[in-house]
This record gives C-alpha cells, sequence and structure tokens, in this order.
C-alpha cells in the first residue's frame, strides 16, 4: 500500500532474505522520513544537453536582437530634450518629415525585420550572400545615427548594433559546407 501511495511507476520487485527494514530501505536508497518517503540524495546528476544550433536560427536570432535595438534606440531618443518639438516642426535631424523620408524611415526598418524570416526560408547560397552583404551595410548606416547630438544610449546601442551586425557576418562568412 505504501508503495502505491506514492504514485511511482513500479520497476522493480526483488526480494531480500533476512534482511531488516533499515538495510531494505538503504538497499531502496529510500529513508523513512516523519513516515512519509523521500529519495536519497546521492543520485547522480545528470549534464545539461547543450544543443548545436543551424547557422539559419544563429542569424535569425542575431537580426531580431538587432531589431529589437534599432527599435528602442530610435524611441528612446524621443526622451531627449526638444526631440519632441522637433518633430512637430516636421524635422528629424537636419531632414525635412515628408512622405519621402517616412517611406525611407519605413524600409530602413523593414529590411532587417525581413531578414530574420529570410535567414530561416532561404537556400544556404543565396542566404550566405543576403545575410553578409545587408549587415555589410547596415554597419556604416548605424554609424551615421551617432552624427548630431549623440548621447550615452545611442552609442552604446550602436556599438551593440555593430557588434551583431559583424558576428551575422561572421556566422555567414563560416557558413559550414558539406562535401557533394
Amino acid at each position: 500500500r505504501k508503495v502505491r501511495d506514492l504514485g511511482l511507476p513500479l520497476v522493480s520487485v526483488r526480494q531480500l532474505k533476512d534482511a531488516s527494514h533499515q538495510q531494505i530501505l538503504n538497499t531502496q536508497r529510500i529513508e523513512p522520513m516523519n513516515a512519509n518517503l523521500k529519495l536519497d540524495k546521492k543520485v547522480p546528476q545528470k549534464a545539461l544537453e547543450d544543443i548545436k544550433l543551424n547557422v539559419k536560427l544563429k542569424l535569425a536570432a542575431l537580426w531580431a536582437s538587432f531589431m529589437f535595438l534599432y527599435i528602442y534606440v530610435d524611441y528612446f531618443a524621443l526622451y531627449m530634450p526638444h526631440k519632441i518639438e522637433g518633430i512637430l516642426k516636421g524635422k528629424v535631424f537636419v531632414f525635412d518629415i515628408t512622405q519621402g523620408f517616412l517611406l525611407t524611415a519605413l524600409v530602413s526598418v523593414s529590411i532587417p525585420a525581413l531578414m530574420i524570416f529570410l535567414s530561416v526560408a532561404l537556400p544556404a547560397k543565396l542566404n550566405r550572400r543576403v545575410n553578409g552583404i545587408i549587415a555589410a551595410l547596415y554597419i556604416p548606416y548605424t554609424l551615421f545615427n551617432l552624427t548630431g547630438l549623440t548621447w550615452m544610449h545611442m552609442v552604446f546601442g550602436a556599438g551593440v548594433e555593430v557588434t551583431l551586425l559583424c558576428l551575422i557576418i561572421s556566422y555567414a562568412w563560416k557558413w559550414p559546407r558539406v562535401e557533394i
């Protein structure tokens, strides 16, 4: 009844001849504790499994990380003094806010957003090229965003963004090859 009430699957049953109650408990690695039973702490530990990820998944994760930073750096810039007043006057940095400006801004955000999907969907040969080229193009673009009034959050964000872009280029460049 006690074994059944534990709710554990029964793996094996062994009969021990002339064994005391304590010997049986020690053999089964079970100790009595306030009328309840618990497993002995001498059970061997297992190591964590480290799963090897496909390059495509690594690239998609890097682009997703890049996108979060890309958006948040711009969002946090709105908290800078006089930024909202400039926007309300129709200016961002030295640029007039026009339909063309907003379309260009949306395209500049859409490309890395699409790279998250394209990194997983494109065939390896094309994927390698597209990731390397797009990431290389975004490095000077990211650094250009540091012109004008620059705060530390922008510098930090650009540094992390450039690091992520360099990792994308590195993974794309070192894409594993198989013999055919």
